[in-house]
């Protein structure tokens, strides 16, 4: 490998997304160096690209995007005991600092200090070779595919939120919103045993996914839908109401 055979995708600005060569990064002693092999888009890396900016997050200067991945270990640092050379790997993209009271008390999502992968000022991994904390990537069974070790990511919303929503046997659901993200807690959803699942959004095509995943009653709405419409529409299904 030429040290400059790193392929990577930076976004310089809205609406300014170049590719460009980049030096392989050098590992740290607890990292190791993989070698990328898929890499999803996400809403944010959208948003960056055409806001520049997700609430507070502003990028300011040049941030390679991405970090729905997996890939392939290639250079291990001298400290990693948990991963061996070609091990195929799903990448966590937010790495904590370990030490805090929340990563202490296995909060470590709520990190102050975390660093995550294409989030302003930290860059992504949309690239050839990309240095991570060994202990934030995961090896992959051999029956998982890396398409579906990139997926691992956002599939990781959804299991959250359906923890933090104590989602069981029996329970009716409302999920709002029929994107990726909905999508994929619908899933989990009706995994940790809901017993029905009703699902909205503004786009039919993504409510017929919906149903196509499972959601037993999928709702279109309209930016100016007020309650009274909706039941004028009597679009709800007796068991919402009955509840």
């Amino acid at each position: 490998m030429a040290p400059n055979e790193n392929l990577t995708a930076v976004l310089y600005g809205v609406e300014d997304l170049r590719l460009e060569n980049q030096d392989i990064p050098n590992i740290k002693d607890d990292e190791v160096l993989i070698e990328m092999d898929c890499v999803g888009i996400c809403g944010s890396d959208v948003h960056y690209l055409v806001h520049g900016r997700i609430g507070d997050f502003i990028v300011k200067d040049k941030m390679i995007i991405g970090h729905e991945a997996s890939g392939v270990v290639r250079k291990l640092g001298k400290n990693v005991k948990n991963l061996s050379l070609n091990d195929r790997v799903a990448i966590e993209p937010g790495v904590s600092c370990r030490q805090c009271q929340f990563c202490k008390t296995g909060k470590y999502n709520l990190c102050p200090d975390m660093k995550f992968c294409a989030t302003p000022p930290y860059d992504g991994n949309l690239r050839r070779f990309y240095a991570h904390a060994a202990d934030f990537c995961f090896k992959l069974p051999d029956h998982v595919t890396m398409e579906e070790g990139a997926l691992l990511e956002p599939l990781s919303v959804g299991v959250h939120a359906s923890r933090r929503a104590q989602v069981g046997l029996g329970d009716n659901i409302l999920i709002l919103g029929a994107g990726p993200i909905g999508l994929v807690t619908l899933i989990c959803a009706k995994e940790m045993g809901a017993s029905k699942v009703i699902i909205t959004d503004l786009v039919q095509s993504r409510l017929d996914v919906a149903k196509e995943l499972g959601a037993d009653f999928a709702l279109q709405i309209s930016k100016d839908d007020k309650e009274e419409d909706l039941v004028k529409k009597n679009s709800f299904p007796n068991w919402l109401s009955s509840q």
